[in-house]
């Protein structure tokens, strides 16, 4: 297996809920810390959403591996937020037999 280029300094968050103040809740992101990764796309899709048409594209992205619970490992439903991008998590393999590296699988939505 070729090491992968982690040439890209990304900033994991991870949902949290917020007390709103009425006895419900809101969602917001806190930022867990920067990890380097390779991000790589891969083919897209383009499906109707309410008004408007969204294009979705998987990318996996390759991080170093973090030992199970610990803030640095990513897990589903986490993100990856790039600027105006966001790189939903849906799913994180170990990459390799030696579990050096982890592969996030994740999806870029924008409208089109």
């Amino acid at each position: 297996m070729n090491a992968p280029h982690l040439n890209r300094a990304l900033t994991l968050e991870a949902p949290v809920r917020v007390l709103d103040g009425s006895g419900g809740y809101t969602a917001d992101w806190q930022v867990l810390g920067v990890i380097w990764g390779e991000v790589k796309a891969g083919a897209g899709r383009e499906r109707a959403a309410f008004a408007v048409t969204v294009s979705r594209v998987p990318y996996r992205i390759t991080v170093r591996s973090a030992p199970y619970g610990a803030p640095s490992r990513p897990v589903a439903g986490q993100r990856f937020p790039d600027g105006a991008r966001v790189f939903q998590i849906n799913a994180v393999a170990e990459k390799g037999h030696d579990g050096r590296f982890l592969t996030c699988h994740v999806e870029e939505e924008v409208a089109s």
